[in-house]
């Protein structure tokens, strides 16, 4: 399956409600990506423009759309997603 370099921004009120309970997010992440046939490899926090990324596998670019839209749904987190090439795939290309 092909791999996706994912980055994520949390809205300020999501934000809010993460300082008032903290919990580990990545089950539930990981729960999310696995019901639409995505395997998640592993989410980390990051500093800079984006509050983290990850690294997931996924049947295809649909599903990854899919996936994006049905968290973004709810306006407190926001993706960007990238398909990436192994090194047979870039020198294929």
């Amino acid at each position: 399956m092909p791999l996706y370099l994912g980055r994520f921004k949390y809205s300020a009120e999501a934000i809010k409600a993460m300082i008032e309970n903290p919990q580990d997010r990545s089950a539930a992440a990981a729960k999310t990506a696995e019901s639409l046939g995505c395997k998640l490899h592993g989410l980390w926090w990051a500093l800079g423009e984006y509050d983290g990324v990850f690294l997931m596998e996924a049947p295809d670019n649909v599903t990854v759309v899919a996936l994006s839209m049905a968290v973004g749904a709810s306006g407190q987190i926001t993706t960007e997603n990238t398909v990436l090439l192994d090194a047979d795939e870039a020198q294929d290309a």
